[in-house]
């Protein structure tokens, strides 16, 4: 348990962001989701749909610094080419 007021806030601060980075991270998840599921249903228009999403909610947890950048570019990257796989 923190003893300083300092560490208290500090905990307090650390709940809220941890919060608010699973929110991010959960929006990622379920883009690629949509996009694994697209794939493998043969669905080419849903399965870019679904990119676009993807790539929006990587770019805004770049933004936010949930994750690093290179991460963010790797997934696009891997997402993109299973998209290609389709046509």
């Amino acid at each position: 348990m923190p003893n300083t007021k300092s560490a208290i806030k500090a905990a307090r601060q650390n709940l809220k962001r941890r919060t608010i980075n699973l929110i991010i991270l959960d929006k990622i998840k379920a883009a690629t989701k949509q996009i694994r599921k697209a794939v493998t249903a043969a669905k080419a228009d849903d399965a870019k749909k679904a990119l676009t999403e993807a790539f929006s909610a990587l770019d805004k947890a770049v933004k936010k610094n949930v994750i690093h950048k290179n991460n963010a570019a790797r997934h696009k990257s891997r997402l993109s080419k299973l998209v290609a796989k389709i046509k």
